[in-house]
Formats: structure tokens, C-alpha cells, sequence
């Protein structure tokens, strides 16, 4: 049982990454997975946008960096260069943006949810295949001009989450996990 890749999975800080290539097929498989998610009506209410390559560092430059200068003019310098190189840390990343539908039977509820199975979908299958990746929300999962760039509703649609990809600068430490005995009963 200790080889179990889900007992031993283990997310990689996208500040921990090197911004390698990722092989195709990799990439594929990981968005196959990814899409292979609990969904009630099939009604896939999610998107994935696969950023990579340069459009790393345009969305860096002409979205998060402008729209952090507009919400925060006194920034240091130092904020300035981070929040212009966040998404360049990885070598993909995929942002996932729940698309609920108005359905008579399907709650948004469950449609929110099987955007958030995607978002762990892609993460799990990344890092199976030995490669670093994390979760990711970060301020500008929240921001309006993001959400529209990656082609969502603002009212509508939520960012789930960006899914950071790429190679393992060094193996992550475990953290505290929570305590099965204290977050489970059986009735």
C-alpha cells in the first residue's frame, strides 16, 4: 500500500519549477484525463485553456502585471517583477473555467463541482507521469479582464483554477495532512 501513488502525491510550488518543454503526448494524456471527470447530463460545464510557450509571457505582461499595477499603484519593484513572470514559472499551464449551464434537473452546484474533479484530474495525471505541477487560484483567477481573456462570462463563469506544469527543481517536502480520525465517521 505505500506505493500508492495518491497516499504519496504531492504538489510541486510553481516557484519550485523549471520551465522545461513537456512532451505532446504527455500533454495530451494529461488533458484526456483531465476531461474524464463525474459530469451529470454530460453537459461539460468547463473549458480548458492550454497556455504555453509565448502566451506564457503575454498573458504575464499584458494581464496580470497591468491589472496588479492598476489595483495596486504603490507596488514595490520586487512585487512588479513576480506578478510579471507568474505564469513563466511553469512550462504549461492550463486554466480551468467552470461554465454552468441553466439545466431543469442538474444543480450549478454539481456542475461547479465537476469543474473542480478537472482541475484535480489534470493536476493527479501531471504528476503521475513525474512531472511538477500544483493548483493554483492567485488574484487573478478572481480578476474580470483575465477571466474575459481566457474567453469566459464574467457573471457567469469562474476560474476553478490554473494547473501548473512542469519539472521538479527538487523533490517536495510533506506537509501536515489532516487526521482521517478527525475529519471521518462512519455512520
Amino acid at each position: 500500500m505505500s506505493d500508492n501513488f495518491y497516499l504519496k502525491r504531492r504538489s510541486v510550488l510553481a516557484k519550485k519549477m523549471r520551465n522545461h518543454p513537456i512532451k505532446d503526448e504527455d500533454l495530451l494524456t494529461i488533458i484526456n484525463a483531465g476531461i474524464r471527470v463525474p459530469d451529470h447530463g454530460a453537459l461539460n460545464p468547463w473549458k480548458i485553456k492550454v497556455i504555453k510557450d509565448d502566451k506564457l509571457k503575454v498573458i504575464d505582461e499584458n494581464i496580470i502585471l497591468t491589472e496588479f499595477k492598476r489595483e495596486n499603484p504603490e507596488a514595490s519593484d520586487e512585487s512588479l517583477i513576480i506578478e510579471s513572470k507568474r505564469l513563466q514559472r511553469a512550462s504549461v499551464v492550463m486554466a480551468v473555467i467552470s461554465t454552468p449551464v441553466e439545466h431543469p434537473k442538474i444543480p450549478n452546484w454539481e456542475m461547479v463541482l465537476s469543474s473542480g474533479a478537472v482541475c484535480m484530474n489534470l493536476l493527479s495525471c501531471a504528476q503521475s507521469l513525474g512531472y511538477a505541477a500544483q493548483w493554483l487560484t492567485e488574484w487573478y483567477a478572481y480578476n474580470n479582464k483575465m477571466l474575459d481573456y481566457l474567453g469566459g462570462r464574467p457573471g457567469i463563469d469562474r476560474i476553478s483554477g490554473f494547473i501548473y506544469i512542469g519539472h521538479k527543481v527538487e523533490e517536495p517536502n510533506e506537509r501536515r495532512r489532516p487526521d482521517a480520525e478527525k475529519v471521518v465517521s462512519y455512520l
